[in-house]
């Protein structure tokens, strides 16, 4: 059964902000229990959780990529333009992510 377009757009968002938000907040608390500093920590993971909170938000599987390319070489064209689009939602909901723990810590995330 196929969910529908909007839902799951929705859906990508907030999985990926999800992922990267409470990926670093909660590996800062780890931090701060081996009394490493949490606010460079939550910085330093947001960074390195990016391409994983995409990754987890469309799936974390290849379908997205075959469904791509099924688009672009087999004439399914409005397949090829959703996954690109969950892709894009995915994105967004990781830079939201990122703008929400530079303003929590006041760090600049490169």
């Amino acid at each position: 059964m196929e969910e529908n377009f909007i839902p799951t757009l929705i859906k990508c968002y907030f999985i990926a902000f999800g992922v990267l938000a409470g990926g670093s907040f909660i590996g800062s608390i780890g931090a701060f229990l081996v009394g490493e500093p949490p606010i460079t920590t939550v910085t330093r993971l947001a960074k390195s959780l990016r391409i994983w909170a995409i990754v987890a938000a469309i799936g974390g599987t290849f379908d997205a990529i075959s469904t791509i390319e099924r688009g672009l070489f087999e004439g399914g064209t409005i397949d090829a333009i959703k996954q690109i689009s969950f892709i894009i939602s995915a994105m967004a909901g990781v830079q939201s992510a990122i703008l929400f723990i530079e303003w929590f810590s006041q760090e600049e995330i490169t």
